[in-house]
């Protein structure tokens, strides 16, 4: 096949004279749920919740509808009836009276079932956006913390949870809408029995023929659910950034507003762009609508006209069968139409029910049960160890093996991004290695509970949670059953007794001001102290430390250091730190470096091998050295 040869940017491109190939387009994923599982769902789900009321106000509603409708219909041609046959005006007053009193019932009555029924539908979303929390709270690490799969699914099912007008509260209004129309065709069907059966047939074969134009066309959301869940996660995020405490020193010391602004800007674009070419898609299936029922009632209209210019029809019936046919036409698409709102709903629901049964990677209730005992000897192991985050293209840590002895302090250093909070989420089971395996007490971590083995550590990371609750209950992490002489204690220990005590309330003051106005605010070492309390309080038999000291001065870090040992007596502990001084008091120190343990050993030994350790301490210790030279 002849080619050519050209130049472009200092690269050789190769130009084929036949056209390339178009790589096929990947199919869409199928929904795991259709429309009629999800309703069924929404169906028992009302029934779990105690809200029963919510299907049997819906078919309430519909029942009202439908006799409002033929109320409607049969009030004029009654008239224009009695009116012909020269009724007496009693009557006819009479007749009226009856109309208007019935309309006035039922309206009245479908009012009061639509008001009430509100509550019950906003209480069925509640427990799903409760179920949709509890997921997310609950999952396993690796789902929350990088599968964008997940992530993604988890942002749109929060979106169809989010108002009264999405799938999960608005499904109960198309149900409703569904069998009125269902009943509305059925008595309208038997009210037209009497004419010529064409006439049904036209208006059901066109009605039929927009619903399949229509159908594909609406799954466009569906399809591309995953663009406008990470479109909608852009914005919530840019959105937070703006608002929160924590960025609002940058925001106006590094002058970021308008950065934030322009790229919340272009977001909004692209997201604003993405709702315009899916109104586009749903546009084509309105201009269907329009043009076939155009068609339709013109057909209609002009049998129904040439019965009545033969003489065939009297004008009441005219008028009856003239409503009844338009009527019956809407029933019918009616029906189509809920049909198509009720299959796009029902993707959404498939979404939010396909992320609650999200796969678990971890075991939880089926694993096996474990009861930490703070008093017992417990050894933990890196059997082989290897771990690569998704998509990366080499191993954060590689054939990694180590013992962490019954009671031992040990101390894992190394530069940023060696992956030394990596090693520590591994050993707390946030993570499952890629290969190889973590043992407890020879045991694979695997085999157990998950949410049993995670209760066998204490740890504070470098990121860490407060919640908008007294002091107190920030650190037994609990409201009930505080005891409050451990929590004092524990507050002694990690050195915050005095800041603690200096307040007005004391233990009982608030934290977060995001919720309480006059909530304390503490500084980063307080903060980091008071969450070193909360790892105490916990007493499990294991201790991790992220960076603990990393927002303390050096007078408190080595007052911190001076009491590490009480404070972790009795327990393995693991001591993460780029400050290779403050592992001195370690019982053996890991350097982690390209994944690997290049150094172990004790401080001292570690200075007198003269490796890589000596020679990063030296860099570090010359430029404390350096920086409490006085000047000249």
């Amino acid at each position: 096949m002849p080619r050519y040869k050209t130049k472009t940017n200092k690269k050789e491109v190769i130009i084929m004279e036949k056209t390339p190939t178009v790589v096929p387009k990947e199919k869409p994923p199928r929904p795991k749920y259709n429309m009629w599982q999800s309703a069924w769902y929404m169906l028992r789900l009302s029934i779990r919740e105690k809200e029963k009321k919510v299907p049997i106000l819906c078919t309430a509603t519909a029942l009202l509808a439908v006799a409002s409708n033929l109320i409607s219909l049969a009030i004029t041609p009654v008239i224009l009836g009695a009116v012909e046959n020269r009724s007496p005006l009693g009557t006819l007053f009479g007749l009226i009276g009856i109309f208007v009193l019935s309309g006035m019932v039922v309206n009245a009555a479908a009012e009061y079932v639509s008001v009430n029924s509100l509550y019950g539908r906003i209480t069925v979303r509640t427990a799903i956006i409760t179920k949709l929390n509890t997921k997310m709270a609950t999952t396993s690490y690796p789902n929350a913390e990088f599968d964008e799969k997940f992530l993604k699914m988890q942002a749109k099912a929060q979106q169809a949870v989010s108002s009264n007008s999405e799938a999960t509260e608005a499904i109960w209004n198309t149900l409703t809408s569904l069998l009125q129309n269902v009943l509305g065709f059925l008595v309208y069907l038997a009210l037209l029995s009497s004419v010529n059966p064409l006439l049904i047939l036209v208006v059901t074969g066109a009605s039929l023929l927009g619903y399949f134009i229509n159908k594909p066309l609406g799954e466009y959301g569906y399809r591309h659910r995953e663009e406008e869940g990470k479109l909608s996660k852009t914005l919530m995020y840019y959105f937070t950034c703006a608002e929160s405490a924590g960025m609002a020193k940058d925001i106006r010391l590094f002058g970021i507003r308008p950065w934030l602004e322009e790229l919340y800007a272009k977001t909004l674009k692209a997201y604003q762009a993405f709702h315009r070419r899916a109104h586009n898609v749903y546009i084509w299936g309105s201009v269907a609508d329009l043009v076939l029922a155009f068609l339709r009632n013109a057909f209609v209209y002009a049998y129904l006209i040439r019965l009545m210019l033969a003489g065939n029809l009297s004008v009441s019936l005219f008028l009856l069968y003239f409503t009844a046919a338009g009527s019956f036409s809407g029933w019918v698409t009616g029906i189509l139409n809920t049909l198509l709102t009720m299959h796009r709903q029902g993707l959404d629901l498939s979404t939010v029910r396909e992320c609650l049964e999200y796969p678990e990677p971890f075991r939880f209730e089926e694993g096996e049960s474990l009861e930490p005992d703070p008093d017992r000897a417990y050894e933990l192991s890196l059997e082989d160890v290897s771990f690569r985050y998704p998509e990366a293209d080499k191993d954060i840590l590689s054939h990694i093996s180590l013992t962490l002895h019954p009671g031992e302090k040990l101390a894992v250093v190394g530069l940023n991004g060696a992956g030394k909070t990596t090693l520590v989420k591994l050993l707390c089971g946030l993570l499952d290695p890629t290969h190889g395996r973590v043992l407890l007490d020879g045991r694979d971590i695997r085999d157990y509970n998950r949410r049993d083995y995670y209760r066998m550590f204490s740890a504070v990371f470098q990121d860490f949670s407060l919640l908008a609750v007294t002091i107190a209950a920030n650190v037994a992490q609990t409201e009930d059953s505080i005891d409050m002489p451990r929590v004092r204690d524990c507050i002694g220990k990690a050195g915050l007794t005095e800041k603690i005590e200096s307040l007005p309330k004391q233990y009982e003051e608030k934290m977060c001001r995001d919720v309480y106005e006059n909530a304390v605010m503490l500084s980063g070492g307080e903060t980091q102290r008071l969450m070193l309390a909360r790892a105490l309080y916990k007493n499990a038999p294991f201790v991790m430390l992220d960076e603990p000291t990393a927002a303390l001065d050096p007078l408190a870090e080595a007052n911190l250091y001076s009491k590490y040992h009480e404070m972790t007596r009795g327990r393995s502990s693991v001591y993460i730190s780029h400050r290779l001084a403050s592992t001195r008091f370690c019982d053996r120190i890991l350097l982690i470096e390209d994944g690997r343990i290049a150094e172990e050993g004790t401080h001292e030994g570690l200075l007198a091998k003269g490796g890589r350790y000596a020679e990063l301490f030296e860099v570090q210790s010359r430029y404390y050295r350096e920086s409490e030279t006085p000047s000249q």
